[in-house]
C-alpha cells in the first residue's frame, strides 16, 4: 500500500476548505491548520472556525487551531491600512500566515505545505505562490504551489459550500477589508 506524502494546509475558511482539501485527499494526507488573527471582528472568527471543524470532521481530517492574535496582526498591518485589497497589506497579511503555517509544519515534521487561500477571486496566486516558495526556502521546506482558481475552483468551492449548507462569507476577514464591503 502506497501511503501518501502528508502537507499542512493552511486554511482561511470552510467553503473553501471543503473543496480545496476534497481535492488535495486525492494525492495527499491532509493536515489542516486554521491560523487567521486577520479575521475581525472575534465573532466572525469563531464562526469561520466552528465552519471549519464540521468541514474536518465531514472529510476526516486533523485540524490544528492556530491562536487567535488579533493585536499582532494589527500592528503588523496598521501602517498598511489604507492600501487596497491585494495591495502591500494582504502581502504582509499572507507572509505572516504563511510563515507561521511553516513553523508548525517544521514541528509537525511535515516537509511539504501549502495555502489554500490562492482559490479565492480576490487573492493573487502569483503572490501567495511567491511568498510560500519564499517561505519555504527560509524553512528548508517545500511549498506545493498551486492556483486553486483553475478549472472552476472558485465556482465549484461555492457549489458544495452550498450543497453542505456552509456559512459563506462576504469579505476577506480583515478589519479594512470589511469596511471596504460596507
Amino acid at each position: 500500500m502506497n501511503e501518501k506524502q502528508p502537507i499542512l494546509a493552511h486554511l482561511c475558511c470552510a467553503p473553501d476548505t471543503l473543496y480545496v482539501v476534497a481535492l488535495l485527499q486525492t494525492s495527499y494526507q491532509v493536515t489542516g491548520y486554521f491560523y487567521n488573527p486577520n479575521i475581525h471582528p472575534a465573532e466572525e472568527y469563531e464562526l469561520r472556525l466552528k465552519e471549519t471543524r464540521r468541514v474536518a470532521q465531514h472529510l476526516q481530517f486533523t485540524l490544528v487551531e492556530g491562536k487567535y492574535d488579533a493585536g499582532c496582526w494589527l500592528r503588523l498591518t496598521e501602517r498598511f491600512k489604507d492600501e487596497p485589497e491585494k495591495g502591500r497589506r494582504c502581502h504582509i497579511c499572507y507572509a505572516w500566515r504563511l510563515n507561521q503555517t511553516a513553523l508548525l509544519a517544521r514541528e509537525l515534521g511535515i516537509s511539504l505545505f501549502t495555502t489554500i487561500m490562492s482559490i479565492s477571486p480576490w487573492k493573487s496566486a502569483t503572490v501567495l505562490n511567491h511568498i510560500g516558495r519564499m517561505t519555504a526556502r527560509k524553512f528548508h521546506l517545500e511549498f506545493l504551489e498551486v492556483d486553486f482558481k483553475k478549472k472552476d475552483g472558485f465556482r465549484k468551492s461555492v457549489a458544495m459550500s452550498k450543497d453542505f449548507g456552509l456559512y459563506r462569507q462576504n469579505y476577506c476577514g480583515c478589519l479594512y477589508s470589511q469596511k471596504a464591503r460596507s
